[in-house]
């Protein structure tokens, strides 16, 4: 998905998550955001994301691993070395929370990430 004020690199599980909250910025803030799904993390394409970076000025990194040493921290990483002077915000990261996983269905719901959370990390980094 294409766009031009947010870019939102979204694994696994989280792709449908970060469509559905692109949606959401669309209709309710008039906010165009680009969904990158890399599909692979190695070889992880750095070019497009990179680009799209310097096209939007901003990064959320949604995925449902821990947030400590996560393929998300990894993304950012890439994208602070090589495209930092073009961020007009810092990059947010949207991850499980930092605490075992629950078996309990309602607890589960909890810990992940949603297109909530999403929406609110896009909030933060355009700043609305």
């Amino acid at each position: 998905r294409e766009g031009t004020d947010c870019t939102i690199v979204a694994r696994s599980m989280t792709v449908p998550l970060a469509l559905e909250a692109a949606e959401k910025m669309k209709e309710e803030y008039d906010v165009s955001v680009e969904v990158i799904d890399p599909r692979t993390i190695k070889p992880l394409d750095v070019d497009t994301i990179i680009n799209s970076v310097k096209k939007t000025n901003r990064l959320v990194v949604a995925e449902e691993s821990h947030y400590f040493a996560s393929v998300g921290a990894e993304i950012s990483h890439t994208v602070m070395e090589h495209a930092f002077d073009y961020l007009d915000a810092p990059v947010k990261r949207i991850s499980c929370a930092e605490a075992p996983m629950p078996y309990a269905r309602n607890l589960e719901v909890l810990a992940l990430p949603d297109v909530d959370k999403i929406v609110a990390a896009v909030k933060e980094v355009c700043y609305l």
